[in-house]
């Protein structure tokens, strides 16, 4: 069964720091690149970062740029999102998200997401 499992959200004040982990099982980790992405209430999905297979391409939303670190450890079948500086815009939930080239069409497993609340 292919799951994505999210961590680390919660409540923090503006200026802080979280850091996210998304646990991947059922399926190989390696291939897939990973992303995250966040949806504000009443906003559309976004996303935020995304790592490709082995880490040598690495893309950010460009108002996270400078604040927000993606990185895998594929033999833990993990990715992370340090989050640091965090600003009321911030908040939202946070979804985990594993993507390939199938045989026949894309493969995109989701998580159920994580809450992140920046508010003083």
């Amino acid at each position: 069964q292919v799951q994505l499992v999210e961590s680390g959200g919660g409540l923090v004040q503006p200026g802080g720091s979280l850091t996210l982990a998304c646990a991947a099982s059922g399926f190989t980790f390696s291939p897939y690149t990973m992303r995250w992405y966040r949806q504000a209430p009443g906003k559309e999905r976004e996303l935020v970062a995304g790592i490709t297979r082995a880490g040598f391409s690495i893309i950010y939303q460009d108002s996270v740029k400078g604040r927000f670190t993606i990185s895998r450890d594929n033999d833990k079948n993990t990715v992370y999102l340090q989050m640091n500086s965090l600003q009321p815009d911030d908040t939202a939930v946070y979804y985990c998200n594993a993507v390939a080239a199938g045989p026949s069409r894309p493969l995109d497993y989701w998580g159920q997401g994580t809450q992140v609340t920046v508010s003083s």
